[in-house]
Order: C-alpha cells, then structure tokens, then sequence
C-alpha cells in the first residue's frame, strides 16, 4: 500500500491506515504524505517506512515506484486528500498501472467522475471509493434481509445524518478540516450535502437496493460568510415507486455523527444507527420488536457478507475503524483475486467502487441544482 496525504496532523489519513493493517494482510510501504516535503518525511519516519519511499508529491511517487520491480513496488495507493485531488491524482496512479482506493466525494464534479469511470474500465484496475458506513455489519445485514424480501416492498426510506461541528465559523479561525471542507475550490459545489449527506444518499440506496431517480432539494447556508451549504433537506423519489427523506446538517447543536437510517416495507420495517452500529432493529405488524446483535450465529446465517464483515464475538463491540478495514479487505482480497487471474468470490466486491462514485457526483449536482431553482424536482 502506499498513501498520498495522511501527513502529520491529519485525521482521516490516519483512519485508513489504521484500518487498513486490521487484518494483517496490507503493509504501508510509501507515500506523498503531505505538500510539503519535509513534513511527508516526518510522516515516513513516524511509520517506519524507508526514507526513500517518503516522497516529496505524487508525481515523483508515481516515478521512483514504477523503477521498483514489479515485486518491490506498492500494489495500490489510498488518496486521503481534499477533494479537488482525488480526479487527478487517481487518473495518475489508475494511468500508471496501479490499483486505486479513494476517499469520497470521488470527484469535483460529473465530468471528472464520468472521466475516472472510464479511465477505471480501460485500465482493468480495481477502484474502491471510502462509503465507510456500508462497511458496517449490520448494515449489510439490512441489506441483506431487504434482498431476500423480509420486509415485502419497500415503501419509504428515511435517512438522516446531524453533525453540529460547524456552528461556528471555525474556518476563519484557522480550523484545518472547516477550512477546506468549506471552501468550493477544494470541496466542490456543496458542503454538508457533499461532505456528510453523500453518506446518507449512498447508505439509503445501499441497504434500500433502490436508486433515487428524483430529488427535490433545499440547501441552507446559516453561518454567514460560508461559501458552502451547512444543512440541507431532500424528498426522494426512488425506482419501484418509493419515496424517501433526506437530512444532513453541519449546524446541529448537540449531534455528533448520528447517521440513521429507516427502510419501511409492506411487510416490516428496519432501523439503524451509526452511533449505536452493533444494533439492528426490525419491526413487524403486530409483534414485538426484534434487535438483531452482530457477532451472534444468526446474523451470520441471515447475511453471510455480515458475517464475513465480523471480527469479534457477540458482546465486544466493533465500529467505524472495523467499517473502514472491512472495505480494505474486500478491496485488496478482490485486488490479489485479479493478482491471480481468478474471478473474485462476489463478497469480495462488496465495497463502494467507481460506479457508487458516478451516482455519488450526480446526487450532489442535483441537489445544487434542485436548490438553486427554488426546491425544484430535479432528475438524478
């Protein structure tokens, strides 16, 4: 593995690293890990990983490696940078004939997204795109009982996720994840619903099997002087005839990371909550009410992609850095299935890729759009 960003200070870059050496089997050996040189060699020093594999950039990463033997050189890089990044710093390593995990939103906009789709397809490279909450057990066990029709047809899906970190405005007080995450010339067109309401709209097709076809949408910027969205609300129009509820804000006083999720069937109903990840509950007409817990026989039995996403027994609670680590290992076991020109077990590609990537550029431009007509219903 090698990594570009993740330099000293930084939160998410540490995050994948961590996640990605979960299982054992991925081993960071290089990186570009921060603009500014001396601080990449800092980065290189604190993981061990040999001077001359902390790089000054990309480009020069890109070069030294591919002068590597095939056996030596990384096998695929995480981009961990903002935004404005992702397109041609994947373009680069997809070009040069590596395997690429990218954090998300994958692109600026539509076209870079349509672009990297078609760079992904003709260079036959595996794409993996950082949607960590579908990681999770138990959302795959909501998928799962979706699929397999426990709840009958989906009706409504509701799915929310309030951060109130943003209520200040702490970019102009020097604040490094505000000030870029705020700003559209490293963020893109939207803020909240970009940053944080791309999670709700990939977990809601995700779990719901559906895709949202229409979107109606109203972005609000509260704190004045912000450049970009800091809440923002959705009525969804899915395929199959189900209708949806979308919320993200940034400015909500007292909320965390509070993703949720709500899928109404004919038949049942399911909730889950990312800040209570182990649970899952279910609802049926007329009986009491079902929490399914991972790390039990049942949930196995019931999702085997669950199962698979499992570490621990029942009892010891797994979270956001197992979410992560379950993706890396879906990707890189997918990566050594191409390595040994064999089809990959279909668990394997059970993580977020290009495609999720396209649908995800396109969710937000609709949802600009939507809002910059008034609340509009604009098709995806």
């Amino acid at each position: 593995m090698g990594m570009v960003g993740g330099g000293p200070g930084a939160f998410i870059g540490e995050v994948h690293r961590k996640a990605a050496r979960m299982d054992g089997g991925i081993e960071l050996v290089a990186g570009a890990f921060d603009a500014i040189p001396r601080r990449s060699k800092q980065m290189g020093r604190e993981q061990y990983i040999d001077p001359r594999r902390a790089y000054p950039d990309y480009e020069t990463m890109i070069e030294k490696e591919l002068k590597l033997p095939e056996d030596k050189r990384i096998d695929f890089v995480s981009i961990t940078v903002p935004n404005n990044w992702h397109f041609p710093m994947a373009k680069a390593f997809l070009g040069a004939g590596f395997h690429v995990m990218c954090e998300k939103p994958m692109t600026m906009d539509v076209k870079e997204a349509l672009a990297l789709e078609k760079i992904v397809r003709e260079r036959r490279r595996v794409f993996g795109l950082l949607h960590t909450y579908t990681g999770y057990p138990m959302v795959k066990l909501a998928r799962d009982m979706v699929r397999q029709g426990d709840l009958g047809k989906v009706l409504k899906i509701v799915v929310q996720y309030p951060q109130g970190w943003l209520i200040r405005p702490i970019e102009r007080e020097g604040h490094l994840q505000a000030s870029w995450r705020t700003d559209p010339k490293q963020s893109g067109a939207a803020g909240s619903m970009g940053d944080i309401g791309t999670h709700a709209w990939h977990l809601a097709e995700y779990v719901s099997g559906l895709a949202v076809r229409q979107l109606c949408a109203d972005l609000t910027t509260f704190v004045k002087g912000r450049r970009l969205d800091d809440d923002g609300n959705c009525l969804l129009r899915f395929t199959k005839g189900a209708k949806g509820i979308l919320h993200a804000s940034q400015v909500s006083i007292g909320e965390e990371n509070d993703l949720a999720i709500w899928v109404y069937g004919e038949q049942a109903s399911l909730e889950w909550h990312q800040e209570h990840p182990n649970y899952l509950y279910v609802n049926r007409i007329d009986a009491p009410q079902e929490v399914w817990k991972r790390g039990n026989n049942y949930v196995a039995e019931k999702s085997p992609a669950a199962g698979r996403a499992t570490r621990l027994p029942s009892g010891h609670p797994e979270a956001f850095l197992e979410a992560f680590a379950n993706h890396y290992c879906n990707f890189a076991d997918t990566i050594r299935a191409k390595m040994a020109r064999r089809k990959a077990d279909p668990l394997f590609l059970d993580f977020p890729g290009v495609a999720d990537g396209v649908r995800g550029m396109k969710f937000i431009a609709a949802a600009v759009k939507s809002s910059g007509k008034g609340a509009t219903w604009v098709k995806m």
